[in-house]
């Protein structure tokens, strides 16, 4: 994004809803609706809502910058008006908006804009779903209803039937602030995505949801969704059963999962009397760490990755020649390496000296390797 191009009243609300949104939001593409083609005064923001992404586009003008934007949503949202007969009966509170008072030298405008669009875009589709005629959906939203944060919407699935989302955050935990040294911008979260079928009446039994855990890109430094196992859903059983179990699991995990990190920085600590100290390592989780090796003249680098679920499974080791490059000019690496004995039950010491051991063995291939890499592109 050029900055210079962007009218400075709207670059700057703009950059204050990028770095203050309690969202991840972003911009999908700018262009320009002016007489100059230079000034890019429109832009489409990809918004986070209900496990998926909405996208809306936000219209300036850079002739008259004072002016509020106008915001077009997606082309299944034509019923939403949000602000749609605002003071009909002649409450004043009801024509108060982040658009009823405007100020374009206010920076946090935009942001507070798009916050108020979303939560009544969130009222919007709580309504629709409230009416979907479906008793079992009435009863399940009826459970959890009362669940702070929750989210709804009502979709099509690809059979072209009916289908009612949730996106349902878990646990009560700060998860932010159980990791030490965390840089994490956003809060993380973990969402429970629940989709029932809607209106099968043919069915004596309802069919169980479709369920699947959904956490953040960032989360997955610490915790592998990927692995968790979700608990069964019995028949004749609802939302409200299921949760607390669901939760109760999770939570236990997640803290095994803290308390893995000491266990991986403990072993890199272990691992520093034979590799030495290490030159890199990652200071939050404890998942890398990088040493400087030498077998006679020949000097590389020693890259482990530990695994989350360390020690149950084994580092991944990587070689790093610091004297061979091909001929992009990039140095000459070995693949990853996890063919060496090992065992969760050793002590971290004996793990420490077998990986020191196969290393010390894989440094002469990798030597050889590179010798011949170099002879290949003479």
């Amino acid at each position: 994004m050029a900055v210079d191009s962007v009218p400075p009243l709207i670059n700057a609300q703009l950059n204050y809803l990028l770095t203050h949104s309690p969202l991840s939001i972003k911009v999908e593409q700018m262009w320009s609706g002016s007489r100059d083609p230079g000034l890019l005064d429109r832009f489409t923001l990809v918004i986070p809502f209900c496990l998926d992404f909405i996208k809306w586009d936000v219209i300036y003008n850079a002739q008259y910058p004072l002016v509020p934007p106008d915001v077009i949503f997606g082309p299944d949202d034509e019923n939403f008006r949000p602000f749609h007969g605002a003071g009909e009966q002649g409450d004043p509170k009801s024509m108060k908006n982040s658009l009823s008072d405007w100020n374009s030298k206010d920076p946090t405008r935009l942001l507070s804009l798009i916050l108020e669009l979303r939560n009544l875009y969130m009222a919007y589709h709580r309504k629709r779903v409230g009416e979907v005629d479906d008793d079992r959906l009435k009863f399940e939203i009826s459970t959890v209803i009362s669940k702070e944060g929750i989210e709804m919407l009502v979709s099509t699935a690809v059979d072209k039937s009916e289908e009612v989302k949730f996106a349902v955050p878990l646990l009560e935990m700060d998860i932010n602030k159980m990791v030490f040294g965390s840089t994490w911008r956003h809060q993380q979260k973990i969402y429970l995505q629940v989709i029932f079928p809607v209106g099968r009446r043919y069915l004596t039994t309802p069919s169980p949801p479709r369920l699947k855990l959904v956490c953040s890109p960032e989360l997955k430094a610490l915790f592998s969704i990927e692995d968790f196992r979700l608990p069964a859903w019995l028949d004749g059983m609802c939302l409200a059963e299921y949760l607390p179990t669901l939760e109760e699991m999770l939570e236990s995990q997640i803290r095994d999962a803290v308390s893995a990190i000491e266990v991986r920085r403990k072993f890199i600590v272990v691992l520093t009397p034979l590799f030495g100290r290490p030159v890199e390592a990652d200071p939050v989780f404890c998942r890398k760490a990088t040493f400087l090796a030498a077998s006679g003249v020949f000097t590389f680098l020693v890259h482990i990755s530990l695994p989350i679920q360390f020690p149950k499974h084994q580092p991944a080791l990587m070689l790093q020649s610091s004297q061979h490059f091909n001929s992009l000019g990039a140095p000459i690496k070995s693949a990853l390496l996890t063919d060496y004995p090992w065992s969760p039950r050793w002590e971290p010491s004996e793990m420490a000296e077998r990986l020191f051991d196969f290393m010390a063995e894989e440094c002469l291939s990798f030597k050889k390797y590179c010798n011949e890499s170099m002879l290949q592109q003479r």
